[in-house]
């Protein structure tokens, strides 16, 4: 019998670092994926056992960008809003509800997980953009963008993921996860 102890494992273990990531980029991918479903079916409260949440739907979205471009003395931000996004509304609010449901789903599945983060980055980090001069979310509003910019920078597909499946089957081709 010996008396020495297991070693204990580090925190910068690779398969643990890709077991959180994974986590992370399965977390970004249900956000992502809600707010695409409460647009697409109109609700806004989601209520899951004891958790209770708030999404933003098609009507609530439209009247976010209009009260924040109001108040948004960026350059460029204001202009784009109201001369690009509101005219065009009526198709803007389902292009956003699409791509909110096909990023969520593919970061769940794991499948071209770093160009759907690049995605989710964008949008959200726009709206950080959008909420600048009105203070609103200033400070909170960093978790909405920084998550993703690191599932974007690193191969978070690779476990618990489609993009590690198709990446193993694949001699010689490397699949961009």
């Amino acid at each position: 019998m010996s008396t020495e102890a297991a070693p204990a494992r580090s925190a910068a273990d690779p398969a643990l670092l890709a077991r959180g990531l994974a986590a992370l980029r399965i977390f970004v991918g249900v956000i992502a994926l809600s707010n695409g479903l409460a647009k697409l079916f109109s609700f806004r409260m989601i209520d899951i056992g004891p958790y209770s949440g708030t999404l933003v739907d098609r009507p609530e979205a439209r009247g976010i960008l209009e009260g924040e471009a109001a108040r948004n003395d960026l350059p460029l931000v204001p202009s784009i809003v109201n001369d690009v996004v509101l005219p065009s509304y009526d198709v803007m609010q389902w292009l956003v509800t699409f791509t909110e449901l096909g990023t969520g789903a593919l970061l769940i599945l794991g499948l071209l997980s770093r160009g759907a983060a690049l995605i989710v980055f964008a949008q959200h980090f726009g709206l950080q953009l959008l909420y600048f001069s009105s203070g609103g979310f200033a400070f909170e509003q960093p978790h909405e963008w920084v998550p993703p910019l690191i599932l974007a920078l690193v191969p978070a597909g690779l476990v618990w993921g489609l993009d590690g499946r198709l990446g193993r089957n694949r001699d010689g081709l490397r699949w961009p996860s």
